[in-house]
C-alpha cells in the first residue's frame, strides 16, 4: 500500500495474504468513507427518506463489519461464512433504495422476492450480532421470531393467530417498524455522526487538551480523573440527552484518561457509560421527555424539571462517591505532573483545539439540531486542523478516521438492528399492548407486585429506543397500570420514565455501555454489569418515589427535606457496600450490614410517619451506619502505598 495507505492496513490475529490484506482494508475504508458522506449527508440536508437512509446505512456497515471481523477471525470457516455475509450484506439496503417506490404503491407487503431477501437480513444480523457482541441479543432476537411465527399454538390471550414470513417480511424490512426503526434511526442520526465527531477531534489532539487539562485540575486528587470524566458526561448530557451520544463524544477523550491512570478499560468504559446516562435524567432537558411528560400529565414544565432534579443528583452523587471509592480500593497515585502550571501551559498552547466543542455547545444552545451542530463542528475541525503540523490531517487520515468510526460503532450498529427486530415483534404481535392489563392482573392488589412488573415491562419496551420514544411508548400502555393504583400522575409517570431508560446500561442492549466498551477495549457485557452496579441508583430511585415523594418535590417541606436526607445517606450507603472499600477494605460480613443498614434507612414507608416500626428501622439504619462509618475510618487506610502516596481527599 504506496502513498501513506499502508495507515490502512488492519492488523489480523495470524498471516494473511498480501491480496487479502490490500482488498479487505481497501473496501473498509471505502465503505467507511462512503458512510460517512451518507450520514453527514442526512444529517445536514435531511433530504432523503427515513426507511432508504436507515436501510442503506446498515447495508454499508455490516459489509464493512463483516469484511473487517472475517478478516479477523481465527477460524477459517468463521472467516468464509463472514465474507459471504459481507457480499450480501448491501442487498437489503440496495433492494429497498431502488424499489422503494414500488413497496409505497402495493402498501410494503412483501412479494417472494423479498422473502429471500429477508432470510438473508436476519442471517447477516444475527451473524453480526454474535461476533460483535456475544449471544444474548441472538438469543432475545430468536425467541421473538420463533414467538411471532409459532404464537398460534400458545393457547389464551397470549398467544395469537402467528405470521408467515410474508408478514415477517413486511414488518421487519419493508417498513420503519422493525430493523429500520426508531433505534436505528438513532445510530444513523446521532450515534456515528458524534462518533466521527469525537474521532476527528482525536485524530487533531483535542483529546491530548483533555487529558492535560483533567490532569491540570484534579490529576493530584486521588480518583480525580474519574471524577472530571463523571462530571463532564453527566453535565455535557443534561444538553443532548443521549446517552450513546454523550458516551461516544466525551468517552473519547475520558475513557483513554482514566485508563491512563489506572483504572482497567471495563471500569473506564463503565465509569463513562454510567456518567453519560445521568443526561436523561437532569433537567433541563431530559433528553426532550421533560416537554412531553408536561403535556400529557397536564402540569407545568418548570414542575417537571423541579421534580426531576433531586433523583438525578442523587444519582450524580452516588456515582462520584462510587469513582472515589473505586480509586481508592485500587491505591490509585496522584499524578505528581499536574498541577496549575500545565493547567496553563495546556490552555495557551493547545486551547484552540477546544474551539469546535465550544461551538457545539454554543450551536445547541442557540437552537440547531444536533445533527446539523454536529456537522457544523466536524467542519470546523477541519478547518483549525492546519494551523499547526501536529494537528495537520490528509486525505488517508480523513479515511482513517472514517475508518475508526465505522468500527468503533459497529457494535452499536449490530445491537440496534437486533432491538429493532424485537420491538418490532412485539408491536405486530401486539404482545406490547397486552402489558398493562395483564400487569394489574397479575399483581391484584399487591402495589410492590405491580411496580414490578411495571419496571420489567418498561425495561423491555423501552429497549433500544431514544429518551423520548421510551417514554412516549411507556406512558400510553404502561403508566396506566400504575395510575389505577391511585399514584399521583407524576410519580407513575416518573417510575415508568427511569426504567424505561435503563436498558441503555443493562444488557442485553446496554447501548450505552457497549459504546463505552467499544472505546476502552473492555468486555462489552463486563462492561454493562460494571456499569449497572455504578448507577445502580436508576434502578433503586423509582421505588423510591413512591414511599419518598417527596424526592419529587411533592408534600410538605419537612416531607421533602427528610426524603432528600434519607434518600442521600441510604444511597451513598449502598454505593460504599457495592464498592467494597471505605477508608480501608471492607469484609463480607461489613458490606452486608453496610447495605442492610442503607436499606434500613430507606424504609418503605412515609419518611413524616411515627409508626414505630418505621422509626425503629431508620434509627436502627442510621445508628449502624454510623457505627461502620466509624470502625472504618479509624482503622486507618490499608491500601498499599496510600502513605506514600500523598493523595488528598
Amino acid at each position: 500500500m504506496a502513498f501513506g495507505l499502508e495507515r490502512l492496513r488492519i492488523e489480523a490475529p495470524g498471516p494473511r495474504g498480501r491480496a487479502e490484506t490490500v482488498v479487505v482494508s481497501g473496501l473498509v475504508a471505502l465503505l467507511a468513507v462512503a458512510v460517512t458522506a451518507l450520514v453527514i449527508y442526512g444529517a445536514y440536508f435531511g433530504l432523503i427518506t427515513a426507511l432508504i437512509l436507515r436501510s442503506a446505512f446498515f447495508s454499508l456497515i455490516a459489509a464493512a463489519g463483516l469484511l473487517y471481523l472475517g478478516y479477523r477471525a481465527r477460524n477459517g470457516w468463521v472467516r468464509i461464512l463472514c465474507y459471504a455475509m459481507a457480499l450480501f450484506a448491501p442487498v437489503p439496503g440496495l433492494h429497498l433504495w431502488q424499489s422503494y417506490i414500488d413497496i409505497i404503491m402495493r402498501g410494503a407487503m412483501a412479494t417472494a422476492p423479498d422473502l429471500w431477501i429477508f432470510a438473508g437480513l436476519m442471517a447477516v444480523i444475527l451473524v453480526l450480532t454474535r461476533l460483535s457482541l456475544g449471544w444474548a441479543l441472538v438469543v432475545l432476537l430468536v425467541c421473538a421470531i420463533l414467538y411471532a411465527w409459532f404464537g398460534y399454538l400458545i393457547p389464551g390471550k397470549y398467544g395469537h393467530g402467528g405470521y408467515d414470513l410474508w408478514r415477517l417480511a413486511s414488518t421487519l424490512m419493508l417498513s420503519t417498524e422493525g430493523v429500520y426503526g426508531v433505534p436505528m434511526g438513532v445510530a444513523v442520526e446521532y450515534i456515528f455522526l458524534f462518533a466521527l465527531l469525537g474521532t476527528l477531534l482525536m485524530k487533531i489532539g483535542t483529546g491530548e487538551v483533555f487529558v492535560d487539562l483533567a490532569r491540570g485540575l484534579t490529576g493530584r486528587v486521588r480518583g480525580g480523573p474519574g471524577l472530571s470524566a463523571a462530571l463532564s458526561s453527566s453535565l455535557l448530557g443534561t444538553i443532548n440527552g443521549s446517552a450513546v451520544a454523550n458516551v461516544v463524544t466525551t468517552g473519547t477523550f475520558t475513557i483513554p484518561l482514566m485508563k491512563r491512570v489506572g483504572y482497567s478499560p471495563v471500569l473506564a468504559g463503565a465509569i463513562e457509560a454510567a456518567a453519560s446516562s445521568a443526561g436523561q435524567i437532569l433537567p433541563p432537558v431530559m433528553g426532550a421527555a421533560a416537554f412531553l411528560m408536561a403535556e400529557i400529565i397536564g402540569v407545568p414544565y418548570a414542575q417537571i424539571a423541579l421534580a426531576a432534579l433531586v433523583p438525578g443528583l442523587l444519582y450524580v452523587l452516588a456515582l462520584m462517591v462510587a469513582v472515589r471509592l473505586e480509586a481508592g480500593r485500587l491505591g490509585l497515585a496522584p499524578d505528581p505532573g499536574a498541577g496549575w502550571q500545565l493547567l496553563k501551559q495546556t490552555l495557551l498552547r493547545r486551547g484552540y483545539l477546544l474551539l469546535p466543542l465550544i461551538a457545539l455547545v454554543g450551536f445547541l444552545i442557540a437552537g440547531r439540531m444536533p445533527t446539523q451542530a454536529a456537522v457544523m463542528c466536524i467542519v470546523f475541525g477541519l478547518l483549525i486542523s492546519p494551523w499547526h503540523k501536529d494537528t495537520r490531517i490528509g486525505p488517508v487520515g480523513l479515511a482513517l478516521v472514517c475508518r475508526d468510526t465505522l468500527l468503533a460503532t459497529l457494535p452499536i450498529v449490530a445491537a440496534v438492528a437486533a432491538a429493532g427486530a424485537v420491538i418490532g415483534v412485539l408491536n405486530l404481535t401486539g404482545l406490547g399492548l397486552m402489558l398493562s392489563s395483564l400487569i394489574v392482573e397479575v399483581g391484584g392488589s399487591r402495589i410492590w407486585a405491580i411496580l414490578l412488573l411495571t419496571a420489567l415491562a418498561s425495561f423491555v419496551l423501552g429497549m433500544g429506543l431514544p429518551t423520548s420514544a421510551a417514554y412516549l411508548l411507556l406512558a400510553v400502555l404502561v403508566a396506566p397500570a400504575l395510575t389505577r393504583l391511585g399514584l399521583p400522575p407524576i410519580v407513575a409517570h416518573m417510575f415508568i420514565f427511569y426504567y424505561g431508560l435503563v436498558s441503555a446500561i443493562t444488557p442485553p442492549v446496554a447501548l450505552a455501555a457497549y459504546a463505552a466498551a467499544s472505546i476502552s477495549g473492555g468486555d462489552a457485557n463486563r462492561t454493562a454489569i460494571e456499569s449497572v452496579r455504578l448507577g445502580f441508583v436508576k434502578l433503586l430511585v423509582p421505588f423510591l418515589f413512591v414511599t419518598m415523594p417527596g424526592l419529587l418535590m411533592i408534600g410538605s417541606g419537612a416531607q421533602i427535606a427528610l426524603s432528600i436526607v434519607f434518600g442521600a445517606v441510604g444511597v451513598v450507603g449502598l454505593t460504599v457496600a457495592f464498592a467494597g472499600w471505605f477508608v480501608r477494605p471492607m469484609g463480607a460480613a461489613e458490606r452486608g450490614l453496610m447495605a442492610l443498614a442503607s436499606l434500613l434507612v430507606l424504609w418503605p414507608t412515609d419518611v413524616a410517619s411515627t409508626d414505630a416500626t418505621s422509626l425503629a428501622a431508620r434509627g436502627a439504619g442510621l445508628l449502624a451506619l454510623a457505627f461502620l462509618a466509624y470502625r472504618c475510618a479509624t482503622a486507618g487506610d490499608t491500601t498499599p502505598g496510600h502513605a506514600a502516596s500523598g493523595a488528598r481527599d
